[in-house]
């Protein structure tokens, strides 16, 4: 306008469209005229509406369908003005197609050529995205070899569809071409699930030889950088860049400085106390394998190396490990045929430079399991959420004598079939204990209480051959029961769901309260809400506080003296950054909080490991 800004000039909205047909999902200048795609009109169908004004300034609208359309074809998801042709994506007919338009003889859009995939074998999304430019169409195919993806080009004099162009050494779910764009002899390809979604931009060449693929772009302005040799107090609210409240920052570890390569993110924590030095170390998982880090000097925290995930894994998420008799017992889940590995930690205490390093051992009694518990009273695991392979138990609880830690050897199943999504009793994670609470009946019972996805399982594993279920306690907005941990004196049980946020059942984060002073009739005694509504994931739990790590939130620190009133009396935001809200995005995932120094490691996503210690110290 006059003042060099942007103003509205008019909208274009057709009488004969709903909201729900994707009106403006695609747009496209073509000359004189304007492209609107309706992917969902007509039960998914597609439609497109071209837009002109004729001398006197009056607007003209037409029309144009595929032939041969079809529900849920989308067409018009994708548009592109590509020479005399108008070219308009259905991403969803058969494996993907491309219809191309051009003026008939009577002034019309007519549709002159289909293109589709020279591969026919499969879905691959051809179409879902379009550019042109120098009488060349690109086009992508998102779903290409297992959502990988993949670019094809079309020569617009003679329109038949390329080889199909993709990056080499391509990432699993990459998603190459989801975003193109073209000029001249440069095209930019969008590939946004590259590098466990953190996206980058692959430049095609175009030359008269053929076509070149380019180093990938990305940008890493968001990564936070190290922070070590000294104690960053929190003062006024923040330490440094952290917001927080009594709780210091002793050191920070980006995941680069422990092995970890752009789009690994880091997951589970566990600790260790080599009991001949006192030394303390860190046991950090990361989405393709565990790192080990000395705290001997916590300001100066050092990286040992890397266990990398086992040979038959696929990289995954979810990692998690345990510790029993100096050995680390490790798993993970969605990794295929990762099983469990186990790792002798006495090799720690003379490395002078990073290692890679070789499991001592392998269990291949399980596949993929989402956690491993132990109860270092009886020197027994449970691999828990198991499945891909071997013995999954259901997902519930697959027990192990790991009485020799490189030997271990399978002591059977346990479910409670009337718990978890799919009737089969498949647990999410559990804490199993030489039990020492009120309930007389079961002391110095092996008492396990899984964490079933929809409800808490409470049962008495003692003898392997014939464990007994004690009772299932549920509660009101159960959306997906997750995690939790037992107060010292094993009273009550703090559990965590981390489906209720996100679901909008409840309206900040929630922390149920289950007295289970009676293990055969657990009694939810309350619920403690914190002060945002960030999504909840690990909880531990030492003395009288209760450390969670709440995504976006960071860590939270909660006095649990008055067990069925928690007040936060600390916290350390180790996302600092966006709003704390049940947004699912990844930050502080889990927490250890058992150090004889005081040292409480936590685990965020994308961030890297934290190092902190809260005021006072709890020794």
């Amino acid at each position: 306008n006059d003042d060099n800004g942007w103003r509205l000039a008019e909208e274009l909205t057709p009488e004969d469209v709903s909201e729900a047909d994707g009106y403006g999902r695609s747009v496209a200048i073509h000359g004189d005229e304007f492209i609107v795609g309706a992917p969902r009109w007509n039960e998914g169908e597609g439609h497109a509406f071209v837009y002109s004004y004729n001398d006197a300034g009056e607007q003209q609208k037409e029309e144009i369908g595929m032939e041969n359309g079809t529900g849920g074809a989308l067409f018009a998801w994708s548009v592109a003005s590509a020479g005399e042709y108008l070219a308009l994506g259905a991403p969803r007919h058969g494996g993907g197609t491309v219809a191309l338009f051009s003026r008939n003889d009577n002034g019309m859009w007519e549709q002159m050529h289909s293109l589709a995939s020279p591969d026919t074998t499969d879905d691959q999304r051809f179409g879902e995205t379009l550019a042109a430019s120098d009488n060349k169409l690109w086009i992508s195919a998102t779903l290409f070899n297992e959502r990988n993806g993949g670019v094809y080009h079309v020569d617009l004099s003679d329109p038949q569809v390329s080889e199909i162009i993709t990056p080499d050494g391509p990432q699993f779910r990459s998603g190459f071409g989801a975003s193109l764009s073209a000029d001249n002899n440069i095209v930019a390809v969008g590939a946004s699930g590259q590098d466990n979604f953190e996206g980058a931009v692959y430049p095609l060449h175009v030359a008269d030889d053929g076509v070149s693929i380019g180093e990938k772009l990305f940008n890493a302005a968001s990564e936070i950088a190290s922070i070590t040799g000294e104690m960053t107090e929190c003062e006024s609210g923040a330490a440094g860049m952290f917001p927080c409240a009594e709780v210091d920052m002793v050191s920070f570890l980006t995941r680069e400085e422990i092995g970890a390569r752009r789009g690994i993110q880091v997951n589970d924590v566990w600790g260790w106390e080599d009991p001949q030095t006192g030394k303390e170390y860190a046991l950090v998982g990361r989405t393709d394998g565990t790192s080990f880090i000395d705290l001997t000097d916590p300001y100066n925290p050092v990286y040992l190396g890397d266990l990398p995930k086992t040979a038959t894994a696929n990289q995954s998420l979810w990692r998690d490990i345990k510790v029993y008799k100096d050995h680390a017992f490790i798993v993970a889940d969605g990794a295929g045929a990762h099983h469990m590995q186990v790792f002798d930690l006495t090799q720690l205490r003379d490395i002078t430079e990073p290692q890679v390093f070789t499991e001592t051992a392998i269990y291949k009694g399980v596949y993929s399991s989402h956690n491993i518990v132990i109860n270092e009273d009886t020197g027994y695991a449970y691999a828990v959420g198991n499945d891909s392979g071997g013995e999954t138990c259901g997902g519930a609880l697959h027990m192990i004598n790991i009485q020799d830690p490189v030997n271990p050897t399978f002591a059977g199943c346990f479910a409670v079939t009337r718990t978890g999504g799919r009737g089969t009793g498949a647990t999410h994670d559990a804490q199993c204990v030489t039990y020492s609470g009120p309930d007389r009946d079961f002391q110095g019972r092996e008492i396990c209480l899984s964490s079933n996805g929809n409800a808490l399982s409470i049962a008495d594993v003692t003898d392997k051959d014939n464990p007994v279920a004690l009772s299932i306690a549920q509660y009101p907005n159960v959306a997906y029961t997750h995690q939790g941990w037992l107060t010292e004196d094993h009273r009550y049980f703090y559990l965590n769901d981390e489906g209720d946020e996100t679901s909008e059942l409840v309206e900040a984060t929630r922390t149920l309260i289950f007295d289970i002073s009676d293990l055969e009739d657990p009694i939810l005694a309350g619920e403690y809400f914190g002060p945002s509504s960030a999504i909840d994931h690990n909880l531990y739990i030492h003395g009288d506080i209760m450390y969670q790590t709440n995504y976006v939130e960071g860590l939270r620190l909660v006095d649990i003296s008055d067990p069925e009133n928690p007040i936060e009396v600390g916290h350390f935001d180790t996302v600092p950054y966006g709003p704390n809200d049940n947004s699912p995005v990844l930050g502080a995932w889990s927490n250890y909080p058992y150090f004889k120094s005081g040292t409480i490691v936590v685990t965020s996503g994308r961030e890297g490991v934290f190092f902190l210690k809260r005021r006072p110290i709890d020794t």
